[in-house]
């Protein structure tokens, strides 16, 4: 659990994403939760999760129809923490490629969401990931710990190149499903899973309270 003051969290409702299940998961873990797209109360709440289910082209419509775009970018530009899930993380890469058609993403990083190529697409169930061992989203997590994936589209490839020795290089955690793609990401206030944390059980638990006690 968290500790001190619960602090104030806001699931950003633009029509996509397990959004009860998001505000159940954080509820647990001691945050206080409101589900809305007000945007003076996203922008002003101590952690903004943009959840994400469906395709990458139309997540981005809904988003920049509620002005989640906006949110995200507003709150990234004064440091203030947002965490994506699912499609709330791919979105956050300059470009979706879905059935041949290419949509644009938020390109907070750049990178292209593509099909993943597996024997069995959509991975659908439980897997591991590869954590770098400083990393905050995963501390107290054993490295053989499950957390639960439905996607059929990733990133293959990390992208950003950080040679200033005064900026923190992101944190990318890996998973292996036919082929390695970005299973989380830590880049300063900019946190995201491809992986469902708020289905994820006791683990997804664990990660969420890293997350709450950063904000």
């Amino acid at each position: 659990m968290s500790t001190g003051p619960a602090k104030r969290v806001v699931v950003f409702d633009y029509g996509f994403g397990n959004i009860r299940s998001a505000e159940r998961a954080l509820a647990r873990v001691g945050a206080h939760v409101e589900v809305t797209h007000d945007y003076d109360t996203a922008m002003n709440a101590d952690g903004l999760l943009v959840p994400g289910v469906g395709a990458f082209s139309a997540c981005m419509t809904g988003l920049k129809e509620a002005r989640g775009d906006w949110v995200v970018g507003r709150r990234l530009a004064g440091g203030r923490p947002v965490m994506g899930i699912c499609v709330g993380m791919q979105i956050l890469f300059s470009r979706g490629i879905e059935h041949g058609v290419e949509a644009e993403g938020l390109d907070e990083w750049p990178g292209t969401v593509g099909p993943l190529k597996a024997d069995v697409v959509p991975h659908m169930g439980w897997n591991t990931v590869e954590a770098p061992e400083d990393s905050r989203l995963f501390a107290g997590l054993d490295t053989d710990t499950r957390y639960y994936f439905v996607h059929s589209y990733a990133v293959r490839d990390w992208e950003l190149e950080t040679g200033n020795r005064n900026i923190r290089a992101p944190k990318v955690t890996w998973a292996v499903h036919g082929e390695r793609f970005v299973a989380a990401v830590e880049n300063g206030p900019l946190w995201a899973t491809q992986f469902h944390p708020e289905k994820s059980g006791d683990a997804g638990a664990q990660l969420l309270t890293n997350w709450i006690n950063t904000l």
